[in-house]
């Protein structure tokens, strides 16, 4: 039997491959950043070609520098940033556009327009989702709309549509030779496209976008014994089944073992995701979240999950880098933020993209508020960690009113759990222990464990639950009264960032 399940983890910031064993060890690994295009104010772009030539590149330097065979590897699991839009040529292979990427906000317009007329409503109950700019649906629209020929090429079935996963299958299993045009339930999820009781795209939601169903993937499930298709597209891999595909967050779901009803987890990267398994009840929320699809391994029924993403977390950190130059390198933020013991009274909203949930205000913009003159870059740096623990108790707090379960501890991931510092942050502000798991980077290592299941590497569930072990934990240290005064300032805060876009 083969040693290893591969992992092919396609962020909104990287791509990286990993090779697990056995154990749900990581053995090998590699990954590279790609390019951020932001061409205008509120436009987010990627250049697929980049996307896949950087795929191409951690997977062949992952198995060169490792010195393992793709005999070695039994499948191969994806998981994708989400809601991400790539329209290209079929027959040609190449996008029509850059990829509009999830933060984007150049379709305010059209997801306005939905509510005004009820259809937001109907968007709601069939897909789950509030009509947002987050969404791919738009993003298509946009795409149909003001790109040259893309209409006239989706309706000869030469444009075909896909979230990020659907075009890096399509490349990995051949392209214009033979490539399988394909998307897994979760993905599908985070459209504003597919019904989530029937898990197929719906016509009336399509009819809402002007979307033809030509220029749409087949669904799949999310884990797989009949494989998407072999890899064909990278000699290193050349063979190997793809069983399994699943959006991020879910992957990170699956990678912490939250397989049972009222498990939860947050993954910190760009933004912030939190997720709780419902179980097969596809619960609707009545407070900002979203409802999705957490998984379906092969014929099961879908486990649902309840969602609240926020858009700007560890990209905050990023703007302080990149646009600011507060910090040269994005691991500087702990020392620079624990000069300070508070941050005297500044607070930021990192709502570049407006704000996601529980608020769905594409309005909002990013503000920093209650400087004096005794504010420094510490207390910026402060100030930045806080918001990525403000906006998840955000999340939190709709969540247990949604649900009716209470968090007794948060389950974490993701690259900012090494800030011991914004761990320890989150902790006092939600008022319950956080705790990191052994393997902290969860989304690559629950892709890998979708696929295994598949084809046997691992034999179930509960086997994957015994891997799961505690790295580090951290307990609340502030008081009932500095986590209600400080959460009253984050409240206004908010507020000052609302109406400051006019949106139709």
């Amino acid at each position: 039997m083969a040693d290893f399940v591969g992992a092919l983890d396609h962020g909104t910031t990287s791509t990286r491959f990993m090779l697990f064993d056995h154990a749900g060890t990581v053995r090998a690994g590699h990954q590279l950043e790609h390019e951020q295009l932001l061409p205008r104010p509120g436009w987010v772009e990627h250049d697929p070609v980049e996307i896949w030539e950087r795929t191409r590149t951690v997977i062949e330097t992952t198995l060169e520098s490792a010195g393992i065979a793709a005999s070695d590897i039994a499948t191969l699991g994806i998981a994708n940033q989400r809601e991400t839009t790539v329209v290209w040529d079929r027959t040609t292979g190449r996008p029509y556009c850059n990829a509009i990427v999830w933060q984007d906000t150049r379709t305010d317009r059209i997801v306005h327009a939905l509510d005004r007329d009820g259809r937001g409503d109907v968007v709601r109950h069939t897909a789950g989702l509030p009509p947002a700019t987050y969404f791919s649906a738009g993003k298509v629209q946009w795409i149909l709309e003001h790109v040259d020929g893309v209409r006239d090429a989706a309706a000869a079935g030469d444009a075909i549509f896909g979230t990020t996963d659907s075009w890096l299958v399509w490349n990995l299993t051949g392209g214009t030779a033979g490539g399988v045009h394909s998307t897994d339930v979760t993905n599908a999820s985070r459209t504003m496209l597919m019904n989530l009781q029937t898990l197929d795209w719906d016509d009336e939601l399509l009819g809402f976008f002007d979307i033809p169903r030509q220029l749409l993937p087949t669904i799949r499930s999310s884990s797989d014994p009949e494989p998407y298709g072999a890899v064909a597209g990278i000699a290193a891999l050349a063979g190997i089944p793809i069983t399994a595909a699943l959006g991020d967050q879910q992957a990170a779901m699956v990678g912490q073992a939250c397989f049972a009803r009222g498990e939860a987890k947050n993954t910190y990267g760009t933004g912030n995701f939190l997720l709780l398994n419902t179980g097969e009840a596809l619960v609707r929320s009545d407070r900002g979240l979203l409802s999705t699809v957490c998984y379906q391994f092969g014929d099961q029924r879908p486990v649902y999950a309840l969602e609240g993403s926020i858009a700007v977390t560890g990209s905050a950190v990023q703007w302080l880098r990149d646009q600011l130059a507060v910090i040269s390198d994005v691991a500087e933020i702990e020392a620079l933020a624990g000069q300070v013991d508070d941050t005297g009274g500044v607070y930021f909203v990192p709502a570049f993209s407006g704000l996601f949930a529980p608020y769905w205000r594409s309005d909002a913009r990013g503000a920093i508020v209650g400087l004096s003159r005794f504010s420094g870059r510490p207390q910026l740096a402060r100030a930045t960690l806080e918001a990525i623990c403000y906006q998840s108790r955000d999340v939190a707090l709709a969540m247990q009113q949604d649900s009716g379960i209470a968090l007794d501890v948060l389950k974490v991931d993701g690259g900012v759990t090494a800030n011991g510092l914004c761990m320890q942050l989150q902790a006092d502000i939600l008022g319950v222990p956080v705790s990191r798991p052994v393997v902290a980077e969860t989304t690559a290592l629950g892709a890998a464990y979708a696929a295994g299941l598949a084809v046997g590497f691992w034999r179930d569930t509960n086997e994957l639950r015994a891997h799961w072990n505690e790295s580090q934990r951290w307990t609340p240290q502030w008081t009932d009264e500095q986590r209600k005064q400080g959460y009253a300032g984050w409240k206004k805060a908010v507020e000052r960032t609302l109406d400051w876009i006019d949106v139709g």
